[in-house]
């Protein structure tokens, strides 16, 4: 029963974290032409936020973002902030999907939410998934992946809500801090990890372009079509303005590295080789790619700080029912940090 006295509409399934007679009374307020019941599939591959696709009764389909069920750290799992980002994008040279609704009442499933269109298309973060994606399209796919990342470094946030969001000092210094504070606050003491944020933060460049930081882009955050197009830019969660030289590391680690990430486009497989890739980035934005070696080794080592908490969350049991090594999840912090470390020191 509702607050008001209602009957909620029954649903004919449930799923960890969704409360689905709460959460249906809110679509069926919020979102136009959903017909109850609705049924709650949890999107296995997310490693931080909880991703669910939902089906009405019709046919419909959206999606329903939330933080993990459990205890989460301050400032993380920001789905409020992510959601934020999608509504100003909107509209833009940037393919995100349409959002419908952000819910802040936790009365309603524990826990911010935010729910967005359902956009078809290749997810590629395996490689059976990459399969999916035409050999004769994959060379396409690789321009868009880069003219994409292009357009998001390309938004104005000189003026404007984005404007407000841009903060003085370097980007770098506030990441080193920011997740030297996570790993410190998840009781991580002496080891690789924390050697790698001192080499790091000995040898920071200085911050020559500033602009949207996606946090996360690699081809296994983005709906890609059969033609190779970049139709969305999914999980935005680590998103903010700052250098954007950051994303290209980050880019770099992604496309050469399968280790980390799950896959890794192989020029042998018909994608672009990496030297062409950020060749094609240089001549859309004319900027010069100095530093990179420090990019990618932050790249590896935030990755790194990451895997820490996500492995964290597992252990914890707030991620949901997937399939997953923890062990091999526990292990992989320390082996990507002397990735970084290797790439650092040449």
């Amino acid at each position: 029963m509702s607050d008001d006295g209602s009957e909620l509409p029954e649903v004919p399934s449930v799923a960890a974290g969704i409360d689905a007679g709460r959460v249906t009374a809110w679509f069926a307020e919020h979102v136009p032409a959903v017909a109850p019941p609705l049924r709650f599939e949890l999107i296995t591959g997310g490693r931080s936020n909880l991703t669910y696709r939902v089906r009405d009764g019709s046919g419909g389909c959206w999606v329903l973002r939330r933080p993990p069920t459990g205890h989460v750290l301050a400032s993380a799992h920001d789905v409020v902030r992510e959601f934020r980002i999608l509504d100003l994008l909107a509209g833009s040279p940037v393919p995100v999907p349409p959002v419908l609704g952000c819910c802040t009442d936790h009365a309603v499933t524990g826990a911010d939410f935010y729910v967005m269109e359902n956009v078809e298309g290749i997810v590629p973060d395996d490689a059976a998934a990459a399969a999916a994606i035409p050999r004769e399209s994959r060379a396409a796919a690789s321009r868009h992946i880069v003219d994409t990342l292009a357009a998001v470094h390309a938004v104005d946030t000189t003026t404007g809500p984005l404007a407000e969001l841009r903060r003085p000092g370097s980007y770098l210094e506030r990441q080193l801090r920011r997740w030297h504070r996570q790993l410190t606050a998840g009781g991580i003491g002496p080891g690789p990890l924390r050697e790698v944020h001192d080499l790091l933060a000995r040898r920071m460049p200085d911050e020559r372009w500033t602009g949207i930081t996606h946090g996360d882009f690699r081809p296994g955050n983005l709906l890609i079509g059969p033609d190779g197009t970049v139709r969305a830019v999914l999980d935005w969660e680590l998103w903010t303005v700052g250098d954007v030289m950051a994303d290209i590391g980050w880019l770099t680690a992604a496309w050469t590295s399968a280790e980390p990430f799950g896959w890794a486009p192989d020029p042998a497989e018909g994608y672009l080789d990496i030297g062409t890739v950020l060749s094609r980035y240089a001549d859309a934005t004319g900027r010069a790619l100095d530093d990179l070696a420090y990019y990618q080794a932050f790249a590896l080592w935030r990755l790194a700080a990451i895997a820490e908490g996500v492995a964290a969350r597992f252990r914890a049991g707030v991620m949901g029912a997937q399939d997953i090594d923890v062990t091999e999840l526990s292990e992989r912090p320390a082996r990507l940090a002397e990735s970084a470390r290797a790439v650092l020191i040449g």
